[in-house]
């Protein structure tokens, strides 16, 4: 088997890798792996000899002359770590029934269905995220495209244990030897590799520093088939000519290949306006190794719906291609950085935010990290446990101390002091952990609760396989139905009135205000009051007067335990903050601050804590800001800020229209008045 990279002829070495076994055993036996002798071999242009080397790690951009090949460089890898192999996943070609695609994982990968059996065999399987991906390329070789060299559990070739892939490497051996020589396992590897490394390693990839040899990424341009190119050219082109106010990026090499794409609509662009204050970038199609390399900047809207604020392709995951799509998408909302940033945990994109947005608060996403549980510590003794004290202190913990300690006990109890991945979280704590990010604006954009989830904007409209041309395709339709959503959310909101659930004056005060979900969302921390119990006085400095508030909690859906939450209150300015900081987190006060108020007579939420963000006609009272406003509208360079300018403006005209038939009708007979008016002008 051949293993080919795409080094200059100058830089090219090749080695020889030759694994010589002991004898082994007849096929019934049971088997002990004794060690492995290894004999490695290189050719170069100037020297016959080189020292002896340990065959290679798997790396990204290794190649072999067939899936078999692939296959057994793989295996033999396990057989050295002490770990067996098996395809977990194949893709083939629909027509020619040809394999394309392929994941090699390691034998505890995944977990076996539940058998119904009186006697089930014992689970043996631990999740384990070990794997390699290969692809087929140019019709003829097999191309390492994933590596993932972290295992879940303990891996030794001193474990005398073996694997099902390792038998079906000494029988192919023996099968093709002669009777009466002993049986030897016998693999020789080419293999090409070039001497200049790559700088910005794969953060996705999750191996090991000390693991990871450099990898050779020989595309840094987008992956495009035939037809994926024109697809995505064609639909800027018909972007542009319908929405004058639809901005794109196309990023080329030297050579012409397309390195990174980005585009926004006029309706992201306006989103923006609006909903600036918090932006996640979603990269979750890049960690999951999507065929289509998306990256999506998303919002919150005044109904607690996502919303898209540009997205594009990146050819490859490095600081300096997150770069450009970052300042391609500040360009295009006109130099004006957010407040905070939300990402997943990874280097690149950490250097990129602190390169163009440096006065952002750039956080990790929570929920991604805390969805990584089962795979990187699956296959862990005491797992379940592990999870357990690991969501109480990440979830629960209220001081930065009670944190930390619960942490440090986590570590302590269940010998974790050497864990890479739970070494790096608590080094980026600060970035992750809710009880280190209570100053910190969210607008509801994280979820900090055990229960809360996540769903991606393009979720349920791209898979792992969606072409460029599908998604394109797809792109429209999923803005539609988010747009049709939105609006009829406008419609309900202001159409309505919303059932009140209590007497309490703070209910009714936000009932008139508030979106619908917004003061559903609300309305639960009205009824929560409830819960909340022994309100106590229990320091004052000065104006500042510190509350105890005892709460009854639910725990895992049965058992209620009382909690006790601090709260200021500051009696000049009617200010006032709970420990548990949802107002930051959600953008509306909580149970513990709406009691403590209660409990000084306070009738109504002080203004500073009503956001206008969660405003039922917050698009019709409020003209977003796309930085153009000081701009001479008359000066003939500034076409595209006129749009801007009638775009925000005709926004509250739509929406007014939108609330009733008789509203239509009166708008619809003003807009056509206004169209003639401008044929009249043309005949002139």
């Amino acid at each position: 088997m051949t293993l080919l990279q795409k080094p200059p002829s100058s830089c090219a070495m090749m080695e020889e890798v030759c694994l010589n076994s002991e004898p082994v055993f007849d096929e019934g036996d049971e088997y002990d792996i004794e060690g492995d002798s290894i004999t490695v071999e290189h050719y170069d242009e100037t020297s016959e000899t080189q020292p002896k080397k340990e065959p290679p790690l798997p790396t990204v951009g290794l190649e072999f002359d067939s899936f078999d090949g692939a296959y057994d460089f793989y295996n033999l890898y396990g057989k050295e770590q002490g770990f067996g192999i098996r395809v977990s996943n194949s893709w083939f070609r629909s027509k020619r029934k040809e394999r394309y695609r392929a994941k090699l994982s390691c034998s505890s990968a995944g977990f076996k269905k539940k058998s119904e059996a009186n006697h089930p065999r014992p689970e043996t399987r631990t999740g384990c995220p070990a794997m390699i991906v290969i692809r087929l390329v140019d019709s003829k070789r097999w191309r390492i495209v994933e590596v993932e060299l972290e295992h879940n559990h303990p891996v030794s070739p001193l474990i005398k244990r073996f694997y099902k892939s390792h038998k079906k490497m000494i029988l192919a051996a023996k099968k093709a030897q002669l009777p009466s020589e002993p049986v030897t396992e016998v693999h020789t590897i080419k293999l090409y590799r070039t001497a200049v490394t790559d700088s910005d390693c794969n953060e996705y990839t999750n191996a090991n520093d000390g693991e990871r040899l450099n990898p050779v990424d020989l595309s840094k341009h987008l992956d495009l088939k035939e037809g994926d190119a024109h697809a995505v050219y064609n639909y800027f082109c018909r972007m542009k000519l319908t929405d004058p106010n639809f901005f794109y990026l196309m990023d080329f090499d030297d050579e012409g290949q397309l390195m990174n794409v980005f585009w926004a609509d006029s309706r992201s662009r306006a989103a923006y306006g609006y909903f600036c204050d918090t932006v996640a970038i979603d990269t979750s199609c890049l960690a999951n190794k999507f065929e289509i390399p998306l990256i999506s900047f998303i919002g919150m809207n005044h109904h607690g719906q996502s919303v898209l604020l540009g997205c594009g392709f990146l050819g490859h995951e490095s600081a300096e291609y997150f770069v450009w799509i970052f300042r391609a998408w500040l360009t295009c909302m006109l130099s004006r950085p957010p407040q905070v940033i939300i990402t997943d945990q990874c280097k690149p994109l950490q250097n990129a935010v602190s390169e163009v947005f440096p006065g952002a608060r750039h956080c990790y996403c929570l929920w991604y990290i805390m969805q990584r549980i089962p795979e990187k510590l699956g296959g862990l003794k005491g797992y379940e446990t592990i999870k357990t004290q690991m969501n109480k202190a990440v979830y629960e913990s209220l001081k930065i101390a009670e944190f930390e300690t619960s942490w440090a006990d986590m570590i302590k109890r269940h010998n974790l002091g050497d864990n890479r991945w739970l070494q790096t979280l608590f080094e980026d704590r600060q970035r992750w952990v809710p009880v280190y990010l209570k100053d910190t604006f969210f607008a509801g954009m994280i979820p900090v609760g055990e229960n809360d989830g996540l769903t991606a904007f393009f979720d349920g409209y791209i898979h792992k396989h969606t072409s460029f041309k599908e998604f394109v395709d797809k792109y429209d339709l999923a803005l539609h139905r988010k747009h049709l959503k939105e609006g009829m959310a406008d419609l309900e909101s202001r159409a309505s009135s919303f059932e009140l659930k209590t007497k309490c004056n703070f209910e009714l005060q936000l009932s008139k205000m508030y979106t619908k979900a917004m003061f559903m969302k609300f309305q639960s921390e009205v009824e929560g009051m409830y819960c909340c119990f022994n309100t106590k006085q229990v320091s004052v400095n000065g104006p500042i007067i510190t509350y105890m508030v005892k709460e009854r909690v639910e725990v895992e859906g049965k058992e209620k335990v009382v909690r006790c939450y601090e709260v200021l209150y500051e009696t000049t300015q009617v200010d006032i903050r709970c420990i548990c900081s949802l107002f930051n987190f959600k953008g509306y006060l909580c149970r513990h601050a709406l009691t403590v108020l209660n409990y000084n007579g306070v009738e109504e939420i002080p203004s500073r804590y009503i956001l206008p963000r969660w405003s039922k006609d917050f698009k019709c009272r409020y003209i977003g800001d796309d930085g153009s406003g000081d701009v001479d509208v008359y000066n003939n360079s500034f076409p595209v800020n006129w749009h801007n300018n009638l775009y925000k403006h005709a926004i509250p005209l739509v929406e007014e229209g939108a609330l009733s038939q008789q509203h239509y009708e009166v708008v619809l007979e003003e807009l056509q008045g206004l169209l003639n008016k401008f044929s009249v002008l043309e005949d002139m």
